[in-house]
């Protein structure tokens, strides 16, 4: 089945061919959101959406090619796939350039466009868990004290206890004690899991 959490937005000017596209879609299990021009899904966009962009390459106003690339502007990373009867190698080089997931030519069967939706699915679901990840290393490093973030990084670029004791001008016991008070509170296990948060923090600052 597909995955729940997550939306295919079909933005395409022709209401039969929208039309088609969701019930196909939804027999099939998935979740769809429809849009008649790029400015209307880019007036909806924001940075809760997940899932994946079905775009037709020629649309009113914005194409689907400029609607992809306004979409890596505004750093959205929705996974693309363009989909067009007016197919042409130029275009679908750009269309993958510009990172598009697949570049459908109408007219397509279910089994293509499914194929190319799980993909971009594939792409988003390890997007949400890296952000999840990064948002939950977040709230463990808040817990940190202003030393032991200190401490923290100068074991993360590979310093010795004595060594960060002299930069710190404090005791080599006193780092340990700071080492192992960061472990508990960050749940990590070695020294390469504190390298890991402390990228983590060094990301977010």
């Amino acid at each position: 089945m597909p995955a729940e959490r997550l939306t295919v937005f079909i933005v395409d000017d022709d209401p039969s061919i929208r039309d088609s596209l969701a019930l196909m879609l939804g027999i099939a299990g998935y979740r769809t959101s429809l849009f008649a021009d790029a400015e209307a899904f880019l007036a909806a966009c924001g940075p809760g959406l997940s899932g994946c962009l079905v775009a037709d390459l020629r649309l009113p106003g914005k194409s689907g090619l400029e609607l992809q690339a306004e979409l890596l502007a505004r750093g959205v990373r929705l996974p693309v796939v363009i989909i067009t009867a007016h197919g042409d190698v130029p275009a679908a080089r750009a269309a993958f350039h510009a990172q598009a997931v697949d570049f459908l030519e109408k007219p397509f069967d279910q089994k293509q466009l499914c194929g190319a939706i799980d993909a971009a699915f594939a792409i988003e679901e390890k997007r949400i868990e890296r952000e999840e990840t990064r948002r939950a290393d977040g709230e463990m490093l808040a817990r940190l004290t202003p030393r032991e973030r200190e401490v923290l990084d100068a074991v993360a670029q590979g310093l010795h206890a004595k060594e960060i004791a002299a930069a710190l001008r404090i005791s080599p016991r006193t780092v340990e004690v700071h080492k192992t008070r960061i472990m508990e509170k960050l749940g990590a296990r070695n020294v390469a899991e504190l390298v890991r948060f402390s990228l983590a923090g060094s990301g977010g600052r």
